[in-house]
Formats: structure tokens, sequence, C-alpha cells
């Protein structure tokens, strides 16, 4: 980035909703994070490895004389967070981080203006060395003290006027990973002896994560820093367990979670774990970075967790849980377009061929092409009203019988976006599969299409699982068939002018259903009844970050297809996603959620970071009009007015690219390598890959 991370996100006090006395803590190592953290010296919270476990302490920095940490200044960064706290003569400064290899850090600075001497005392927590888990491992820990080792409590006494700094911190590992509990306490004598020297350490190793992305710079200011902000949840939220079932890199939906706060006892759900769903949009953002081994990473996660009927599985260390809806096989050739990454389409093609025919097989019917969503919640969007609509939305919606399966627009959607590109992946790679697979993508499109559509309301429903009647509720999901630009034609119009009306079009857009359906409600619940609790997720009146993500893509793919025709939509939609990325749209705190009041724009989630939608790939793709083919690349960016922008630090296939825009001139320039092309606004700029390799 041209800018560093911390530069560009640099802020006050973050806090959750819930908790607003705690703080919390951005950087994040391969397995070691922190839920949030007690406004207090040293690693006091709740503080997690690999899975949620409600660390209560892993050092303790007391002080005598310390002020209150409750109204000390906090700044926030992306790589440390620092706390600055004086009163009566003592005062505190603090830098608190965690390195990528699982050590938590913390450098203070005392200062004594008192007249007598104060005593400082870091305490271990924990005696034997160990820490138990919720997931049948034991955690082995080490701490150390200006980089020496340190097996109790350390006490120092700072003389009146005097200063003293130290370097304190927490290396673990899993048991039976001696060597590498060696190895960080090697590294910690080594770099973490003195606590400038350390921090400095941890911002230049931090910023060099953020080096091998994409850099977005314009005159609109708020999405320069957004770009930024989603590189940083991307970052945030990379895990490597290296053990049981998740081997890793990947990426989690989030390092938050919607777990109890009680140390050593979470309960309830929580992100940091492996969830096929969002995967195909981590693809989609990751393709853009420039080291493979993350994307790839995913890959070989997605083939770990497949079960023997083709399902990707939810997984954890030590089991696996429910199937999701995604589209995956489109993301991976997604990936491959920009990436060239023949080897891995190689590697993953059984692996898509196995979950289209495992989904068939489950979820088929013999009338038609068209999956049944039996379960309401592996959609991601439970709750959605038309799983009730055949039973009036009864008040109590857990009874089962007043439940009905139904055929979603978005699963199948999502098997017509696999079929195809499995059939185009077969095509790149000379398999014979390809007619077969087009063949299936074909019926699926058709029948979408006829049985599906209502052309009266100009819209997609869900069918129900037996008799194919419309559930006449318009999800949001109902706009999907246009997602991929190949199924659904300009006389399903009618379906895209339904999200600017007063059924989608709410102050903080798009509900996930229309305002006009008789259980909307924007806060979520149902009829009043939260039985989910405050932040539960009821798909039936909140917005969903994950599907404007799609809807936002439709737009724009929509509008260069037609002749702009929706770039105006595109730019207003954009903007407003843009702001919910702030809480309380203030665009000056990044602090994405789950979900939000569609009405008010309250966030309904205490989850902050929430890594379940893509951004970056539509700065890229749509902000900055950059577009991979298999033979050609097209610059052809919306007008969202913007005066001039910059897109740097771009890998396609290997070649090094950029992209820039100035209003003033009317002049769009394309550099790859030391050739340049040039064009304007709505003047696009195609560019054979073959012209490419002469650079």
């Amino acid at each position: 980035m041209s800018m560093t991370i911390d530069s560009l996100l640099t802020g006050g006090n973050r806090r959750l909703p819930a908790n607003p006395e705690k703080m919390l803590l951005g950087c994040t190592g391969r397995r070691l994070w922190v839920d949030v953290l007690d406004p207090r010296p040293g690693f006091c919270g709740c503080i997690d490895f690999i899975h949620k476990i409600n660390i209560p302490v892993l050092f303790d920095i007391t002080c005598e004389g310390l002020p209150d940490y409750l109204s000390a200044e906090v700044i926030w960064q992306p790589s440390h967070l620092h706390i600055f706290a004086g009163k009566n003569g003592v005062s505190l400064s603090e830098d608190k981080f965690i390195l990528w290899e699982d050590i938590a850090v913390s450098c203070i600075e005392v200062r004594n203006s008192t007249d007598e001497a104060i005593t400082l005392t870091v305490t271990p927590g924990t005696q034997d060395g160990t820490f138990a888990t919720t997931y049948s491992r034991t955690i082995l820990a080490s701490f150390f003290v200006n980089g020496n080792p340190l097996t109790q409590a350390f006490r120092i006494s700072i003389p009146p006027r005097e200063t003293c700094s130290l370097c304190v911190g927490a290396a673990l590992v899993l048991e039976h990973e001696e060597k590498r509990l060696e190895e960080a306490l090697a590294f910690a004598g080594e770099n973490l002896k003195d606590p400038a020297a350390a921090l400095s350490l941890q911002k230049k190793n931090y910023q060099k994560w953020f080096d091998h992305a994409p850099s977005f710079a314009s005159d609109d200011v708020l999405t320069d820093k957004t770009f930024a902000y989603r590189w940083y949840i991307l970052r945030s939220c990379v895990m490597q367990p290296e053990c049981g079932f998740l081997k890793g890199p990947f990426l989690g939906e989030g390092r938050s979670h919607k777990m109890t706060k009680t140390p050593w006892r979470p309960e309830g759900w929580e992100f940091t774990k492996f969830i096929p769903l969002c995967v195909p949009m981590h693809l989609l953002e990751m393709r853009w970075y420039h080291d493979p081994s993350i994307a790839r990473g995913i890959a070989a996660q997605m083939e770990e967790c497949q079960d023997g009927a083709g399902e990707y599985l939810t997984s954890w260390v030590n089991h696996r849980g429910n199937p999701y809806a995604n589209f995956f096989a489109f993301s991976v050739l997604q990936y491959y377009l920009v990436t060239g990454d023949r080897e891995l389409l190689v590697k993953i093609l059984p692996s898509l061929k196995k979950q289209l025919s495992g989904w068939k097989e489950r979820y088929g019917n013999e009338n038609d092409t068209l999956l049944t969503q039996y379960v309401h919640q592996l959609t991601g969007m439970e709750y959605q009203p038309s799983f009730w609509y055949f039973h009036n939305f009864p008040d109590d919606i857990k009874d089962p019988e007043t439940y009905t399966p139904v055929k979603r627009v978005d699963k199948n959607v999502y098997y017509y976006m696999n079929a195809r590109s499995v059939s185009t992946i077969c095509d790149i790679l000379g398999d014979d599969d390809r007619r077969d697979f087009a063949a299936l993508a074909a019926k699926i499109r058709s029948d979408i299409l006829s049985l599906m559509w209502d052309e009266e309301s100009g819209y997609f429903y869900d069918l129900h699982y037996q008799t194919n009647e419309k559930a006449f509720v318009k999800n949001l999901v109902g706009v999907f068939p246009f997602f991929d630009g190949t199924l659904a034609g300009d006389e399903h119009r009618k379906a895209l002018d339904c999200l600017f009306s007063d059924e989608f079009s709410t102050p903080y857009p798009f509900p996930s259903v229309s305002t006009k359906c008789e259980v909307f409600a924007p806060e979520g619940g149902w009829k009043g009844n939260f039985f989910k609790g405050r932040n539960g997720c009821i798909w039936n009146g909140p917005t969903w970050p994950f599907s404007n993500s799609i809807v936002l893509d439709i737009l724009g793919s929509y509008s260069l297809s037609h002749n702009y025709s929706l770039e105006d939509k595109f730019a207003e939609y954009f903007r407003k996603f843009t702001m919910l990325h702030y809480a309380g749209g203030d665009g000056k705190l990044p602090f994405l959620v789950e979900h939000y009041n569609s009405m008010t724009g309250e966030c309904l989630s205490n989850e902050v970071d929430y890594n379940h939608s893509y951004y970056i790939d539509l700065v890229i793709r749509y902000v900055a009009g950059l577009q991979v083919r298999e033979d050609r690349i097209v610059i052809d960016p919306l007008d969202v007015g913007m005066s001039h922008f910059n897109l740097s630090n771009i890998l396609v296939k290997g070649h090094r690219c950029s992209i820039d825009y100035s209003r003033k001139e009317d002049c769009l320039r394309f550099t790859a390598g030391d050739r340049i092309f040039t064009g304007s606004m709505h003047h696009r700029i195609e560019v054979p890959l073959n012209a490419l390799q002469e650079t």
C-alpha cells in the first residue's frame, strides 16, 4: 500500500456496543487472538487460541499508584493498541500487540514522578505453563521479560523520579510443539528485549502483509479508507491452526463471536472455524492478493472438509458440522481468471464435480433439476419468511408443523453458477465432462426461469418443494438470478426495479425481505419475539452485508452490459454500503458487523470486523473497472462521481498493472509493465492478454 495500514485506519478506542468497558485489539497471530481486553495493563480479558477459550489472563501487570485505565487515552491501530494513563505523579504508556508467531506482547514505560519508590509486578497467568482448551488440547505457554524467560512473578522497584521500561510477553503453542516454544523464546531473546525496538519490529512486519495487496487512492477518502479497512479485515481473519481437521491457511468469518465472555466457559456461536458459506467471497477478494498461499489454502481446506456425499462441511479442530449453500466453483473460476493458477484448477476439479453430483443426489427430485432446501439455516439467510408462507406466517415458527421446505432461489442460482463454472473449467483443462455440465447448467437455467419467475409481479420466488407452488414472498435473493449475468435477461428487468422502490430501498438498504412482507421486521425478531436474543439473525428485514455484496455485483455487471443503464444506482447504493462499514455511519471509526436495522442503520450484532461479504472485488472491478477475461483485460469503470483515482500494485497473471483516471483530462490509463493503453470514461480499454506477453 502507498500508505501504511496504521496511518490509514488509526482511530480512538474501538469498543463493542454490548461491552463498552472492554478494549479491542486489531492484530492477530496465526492461532492466537483477543476477543476483548480488560482495561488494565498486560493481557487480561477474553483471549483465545484456535477456537474460543476465554482465557482470562495471559499475564497481568500491576503498579502502585497506577491510574484507572477507564479514563486513559486509547489509540487503536491495526498493528497495535496504544494506551496512556497518568495521575498523581505516576504515568504508564503501554503498547499491546500479538505477533503472527502467536506471541502476545506488552511494551510498557512507567514514569515515577513521586518522591517515593513504587513497585511494578508482572504475574504469569499460569503457574505450571499450561492452559486447558474447550477442544481437547493443552496449550503450552512460556513468558518473558525483556527477552529473559519468566517462570514466576517478577517485581521491580522504580525509584523516585525514575522511569522503567519493560517488554513483557507470552508465547503459546499446542502440546507436543515444544520445539516451537523454544523457537519463540529464542526469538524473544533476540528481538523483544527493548520495548521501542519490539514495537518497531511489529509495525514493520505487520505492514509487510499489506505490501502484497493492491492500493486504491482517489478524491473519495471514504472509499479509500474502506478499501484499506477490508484488507485489514482479511488480514485479521487469516488462520493457520495446523491441527486436527483445520490445517490452513484459510480465512474465518471473523475473530469475534456470539459467545459468552465467562472465563473458560464459552457458550454460543463462534466464527473462528471454517465455514464454507463465505469461502467463495473470501476467494473473490484474495485472488487480488499477491501471495497465492492463502487462496490455495482455502481450496485445500474445502477439499479437506468435503464429505463422502460431496458436501463441504463446517469444520472445527476436532469435529465437523453442517453444510451450507455456496458458489465455490464459480469463485474458483474467477480466481483462475486473475491468477492463471492452472495447477489449482487441476487439483480442485474432482472436488467441484463431486459437490454437484452430491447436491443432485441429496436435494434433487424427479420432476425438475431444482434443489430443495430442507434446513432453512443452511442457506445462510435463516428464517426467511418463504419457509412459513404456506402456513400463513404462524406466530410460533419453532413448530415443525408450520414449516415447509422450499426450492430456494439462492441455492439454485448457486447450483447453476457452479455447474456452468465446472463446465468452463473442464473446457480450459480439456476435460471431456464439459458437455455434461454445460447441459446440466442449461437445464437448471430453464427451470429457474420457467418455474420461479412470476410475470405478473415481476419477481423470482421460492417454490413449494413438492408442488412448485410459488411462495409469494419477495426475499432479496429474488434478484440473485442476475448474479453471473447469464441467467436472467432483459425480460426480467422488473425484478431489479424492485430494488429501487420502497420495497427494498430503505434508508439503509438492502433489507433481506420486502417491506411489504407481512412479517417484515427491520430490527429482526419474528412478530416481536426475539427468540434468538437481541443480536440473533432473523432474515426478515435486517440488512445483511453478505447479500449487499451480491446485489451490488449484480448492479455493476448489469450496468456494464446495458450501456451503463444502472450506473447511478450502483453509485448510490455502493456509497450506502460503504457507510455501513462505520460505527453510526460517521465515516470515522471502522466497524463492520453482521447485520443492521434497515430503517435506522443501528448495528444489530456485537461482532466487529465481520468477514462475510466482499468489497475489494467490487472496487477493483466496477469502480476502477478492471475486468479479466480468459483472453483479454477490459478496463471499463462505472462513474461513481470520483474526480480521479489510482488503482496500483495489481497483479494479473503475473503482470504488475495499474489504472489511473482523471476527470479533468477525461483520461483513463492502463499500465502493464512498460506498456500504456489509454481510453476515457465510458470508452473502455481492451487489451489482449497476448499483448502483455511482450512486456
